[in-house]
């Protein structure tokens, strides 16, 4: 029911007269504002989604834009308000939530129900429209300004690699690349979220893009204004020096500016350095950002800033902040050894902004129809996730066998190597549920044909069958790219579905001697649903379980400039490709999704894509880091990524354990060499933190990434490996009901400290360590021969080491134990672990006896979820769930009631019941764990502690 208070109301029929009044309908608020702060904005709109969620928009035009959301669902059903009016104020209110806008500016407050104020908008209202034309289409940049609180941390914005984390009062830019997924959705330890809804190329914060080096003045080697000394070696043992230039910017950061190179210098065996100094015209803060491949360094007034690697083909970027004085000189020095062949590098900067503009939450973006905002509230960051996903989607349970172990390799040639490394699995028992074959399975100019090439695959459903005998599943890779003489290709393009830049330019690939093609658009309904007739038809009907979507940018043409990145795929169905450059990857996986879906709904979609965007999760897709470096450095970049990812909505992320992309180093190492000892602690590590990763998975370039061919058995990489392997497999009811979860209770698994310990500000900046689940706490090792690491134990709350049982008080650091064989864990009081038995895929066995671990200290409690593992009844209740909860008072543990029933469910079973205090330490070993045994057949039980 909607009650409107009409005082002072002004009827406005259209957008046409003057501005100034309001008007109110069913679906909610229009306010027609006097004094905006950017005098385009002619409207502004607020409706709400939910008792918690409303929706912001803001138009220069005459009418609001009736375009559906890519990323919000429609609205079904009209949420219940009241509008009132207090003089200049006009105030939304739901049940949970007020919004308050101002008459004169149109500036948006919200308020929670006790009336305390969560966020506002900048002064006026801190919107900017501004009218341009793309392609003859007309739309607008636009960019909306909060308010920040002083005390709270902001999350987010999808998976980036340059080790930001706390995204407070930085800037990042959001745009899809390999290696980073950029989804615009920032989450606040004050408990509310943003989901900024447009699809082209935005920023955050800073709205200005990076500039070049000559915003300083320069100085030579010589000290002589105006460039820095570019030195050029081609041959870099005997320090030969093809020629010195002196250069005004560095920007060789794609295929366009790399031409700007000396003519005919050769990089195969080169080093290049820039030296001189810098002298900034500002006072304050300076940002660079290094665009980097290949190995480099930098250095301002000697202090080292980066050192970093990157294969040639995949450059990645470093950030870091010079505070810097007026007319001051800056010595600065970049020393490069490009990766051989064609390699990327450049430097730029943003000059000083004002520190409180600085710490204003900003969203700006190249085009879109208007300003479109949706801001949530809740409890809790969980309850921030879970008003995101209401927004955009539930993101289902992924099937079992998918939380398993998944092995691949770039690339298994043949199907019998594939099946050779399944069985040694299976000879090895080494605990396996899934296998991967990767791209260039199809005869080689048939790249989009789906088909496999006869001679290296002679039966591709024989193998298939062949995995699914030896109880394990199969992955296959689909790219959105079709050579131009592949009927697949005719198919799309006979009804203008194909983008036909890169064919019209005859861009050719790496596949010797290059071949023509292009990609699909995703964008238009019509080439979905072919791409995923194509897709059965070659594919789905020879029984493949999963589909891993790569290059889903889309990466038509690997380190094309941003220009024609937007080239190639233009236009795309929908419109110019600068308003829709970051969604592709979503269009893409909903074809496949639905596409599957409506064949049969008795086996659950899986996909994984390298690319996402904000309402991905609700395609069934996981998303992983791309083809990252197998580096220390890529190592430590993944965990703040990875939680970020998380904290944007998306509940499934994973990783090439690890890295890709491989330094020429170890592909050559030898038995016994300091190489080979480092890849083998390198990749143990990644292992070690993989296992605790959403999805676990190994992947990676030559040398190749199964256990025996890492180390050898009896090595203590291969028994880490192993041994976290198995864990991951003991822990399955436990990892299960997390999965059950991210579906009933919108949950997140990978858990930054700050959803579960927000009350605690000394983790708003701790990127290394995370929560899997509310029971582990993991803690990743990324430097070479560390044995031992700092660790923070956040405060009010007693932790437990996962191995030893023995305890530690919260509220302080402690330097610990981190033996090469194992990654420190922590349990914190009150968690509730259930380990099953050892088994070798998922399904091996039902677990009719579950350990029960019992961290005692606090109340804690633990829903053990259950379902028939890959099938799609669990959403018409086919399920059945057990709840642990701990009573710390009493030192009971109650098992309840069992809710729910699915066909094979177990009526009974046993449960042994093993409580763990500060006095009585019990390692993680249900092999030997002595506790309670539980008779269980679906009515509660209490267990007493004594």
């Amino acid at each position: 029911m909607k009650k409107f208070l009409l005082l002072g109301f002004i009827a406005i029929l259209g957008f046409g007269c003057s501005q100034g009044g309001w008007k109110v309908d069913d679906s909610g608020l229009t306010v027609f504002p006097e004094d905006p702060s950017d005098q385009a904005v002619q409207a502004i709109r607020l409706t709400p989604f939910g008792e918690e969620i409303i929706k912001v928009s803001a138009t220069a035009a005459d009418a609001f834009s009736n375009e559906e959301s890519l990323v919000a669902l429609p609205l079904e059903k009209t949420v219940d308000f009241d509008v009132t009016e207090d003089g200049d104020i006009l105030i939304l209110t739901t049940a949970k939530l007020t919004a308050k806008v101002s008459q004169t500016t149109g500036e948006v407050q919200f308020f929670d129900a006790d009336g305390n104020m969560i966020l506002q908008e900048k002064e006026k209202g801190g919107k900017t429209i501004k009218s341009i034309e793309v392609d003859g289409v007309k739309g607008y940049e636009v960019r909306q300004v909060w308010e920040s609180h002083d005390d709270e941390g902001l999350y987010g914005l999808g998976q980036h690699q340059a080790h930001d984390f706390n995204y407070k009062g930085k800037n990042e830019e959001l745009f899809q690349y390999n290696t980073k997924v950029s989804v615009p959705v920032i989450v606040s330890t004050r408990n509310y979220g943003i989901l900024w809804d447009n699809y082209s190329l935005t920023r955050w914060g800073d709205p200005r893009p990076y500039g070049q080096l000559d915003q300083f003045k320069l100085f030579n080697n010589e000290g002589e204004e105006g460039s820095l000394t570019a030195t050029y070696i081609d041959n870099k043992e005997t320090g030969n020096v093809f020629t010195v230039r002196q250069e005004n910017t560095i920007d060789y950061e794609n295929l366009t500016t790399i031409e700007n190179f000396p003519e005919g210098f050769d990089f195969t065996n080169a080093r290049i350095t820039w030296e001189g100094e810098l002298q900034p015209e500002e006072t304050g803060i300076h940002r660079f950002l290094m665009y980097y491949a290949g190995y480099t360094k930098i250095w301002i007034d000697g202090e080292l800033m980066a050192d970093r690697w990157r294969t040639a083909w995949n450059p990645s970027v470093a950030k870091f902040e010079v505070d810097m004085e007026a007319g001051k000189k800056y010595h600065v020095k970049l020393d490069w050894i490009p990766d051989g062949g064609e390699s990327y590098i450049g430097l730029k900067a943003l000059t000083p902004v004002d520190p409180a503009e600085q710490e204003r939450i900003s969203f700006w973006s190249e085009m879109g129809d208007q300003i479109d905002y949706y801001f949530m509230a809740g409890n809790s960051m969980d309850d921030v996730i879970s008003r995101y996903r209401e927004l955009t989607g539930k993101a289902q349970v992924m099937p079992k066998w998918a939380m398993g172990f998944w092995q691949s390799r770039e690339r298994y040639k043949t199907q019998d190597e594939l099946l050779d490394v399944l069985h040694e699995f299976r000879e090895r028992e080494i605990p396996l549920d899934n296998i991967v074959q990767d791209w260039s399975y199809w005869p080689v100019d048939q790249w989009g044909s789906h088909e496999f090439d006869k001679e290296r695959f002679p039966d591709a459903k024989g193998m298939v069958d062949e995995v699914h005998e030896n109880n394990a599943r199969i992955m296959i890779s689909v790219w959105p790219k079709f050579y131009h003489n592949t009927e697949h290709f005719k198919e799309f393009d006979k009804n203008g579905w194909m983008y036909r830049q890169a064919v019209e330019d005859s861009i050719k690939d790496w596949i010797y001697p290059g071949y023509v093609g292009s990609f699909y658009d995703a964008y238009a309904p019509g080439a979905r649903e072919l791409f995923w007739e194509q897709i059965k038809e070659e594919l789905y009907t020879k029984g493949f379980d999963a589909w891993w979507l790569d290059a889903t940018e889309p990466d038509i043409l690997s380190n094309a400039s941003m220009e024609y990145r937007k080239d190639l795929m233009n236009p795309t169905h929908l419109g110019p490709s600068t308003q829709y450059f970051n969604a592709f990857a979503l269009m893409n996986a909903k074809g496949i999704y639905e596409g599957q879906r409506a064949e049969k709904n008795d086996e659950r979609v899986f996909i994984l894509t390298r690319s996402g965007f904000a309402g991905m999760q609700r395609f069934g897709t996981v998303t992983w880091s791309g083809d990252i470096g197998t580096v220390w450095e890529d190592l430590k970049a993944q965990i703040p990524a990875a939680i970020n990812f998380s904290l944007s909505g998306m509940p499934y992320w994973t990783m090439d354990i690890g890295g890709f992309c491989v330094e020429k180093r170890y592909e050559r190492a030898e038995e016994g060499s300091e190489d080979m000892k480092e890849w083998r602690e390198l990749n143990t590590r990644w292992y070690q933190f993989g296992a605790f990763s959403p999805l676990f998975r190994v992947h990676g370039q030559y040398p190749y990434r199964e256990l025996w061919n890492i180390a050898p058995k009896g090595h203590k990489a291969y028994e880490s490996m192993l041994y976290y392997n198995k864990l991951r497999y003991r822990l399955m009811p436990y990892i299960y009901s997390l999965t059950g979860a991210v579906y009933h209770d919108n949950y997140t698994i990978m858990r930054g400290l700050v959803m579960d310990y927000t009350d605690d500000q000394n983790v708003y900046n701790i990127d290394d360590q995370f929560m899997f689940g509310g029971g582990l706490m993991a803690c990743p090792v990324y430097e070479y021969e560390a044995r031992s690491r700092e660790v923070y134990f956040p405060e009010n709350k007693g932790w437990y080491d996962f191995y030893t049982g023995e305890f530690v008080e919260g509220g302080q650091t402690k330097e610990v134990d981190a033996p090469y064989e194992r990654m420190p864990m922590y349990a914190p009081a009150g968690a509730i672990i259930t380990a099953g038995p050892e088994i070798q895929y998922t399904t091996e066995k039902k677990p009719e006896l579950i350990t029960v671990y019992v961290y005692t200290g606090d109340d804690g409690e633990f829903e053990l979820y259950e379902d028939e593992n890959t099938n799609y009844n669990y959403e018409e209740g086919k399920f059945s769930t057990i709840p642990f909860t701990y009573n710390n008072d009493n030192k009971t543990l109650t098992i309840g009631s069992r809710q729910g029933s699915f066909e094979g469910m177990l009526n009974e079973r046993q449960f042994n019941v093993v409580f763990v205090a500060p006095d009585k330490s019990v390692g993680f070993n249900p092999d030997v764990a002595r506790g309670q045994l539980v008779d269980y057949s679906g009515q509660a039980v209490e267990v007493v502690f004594e």
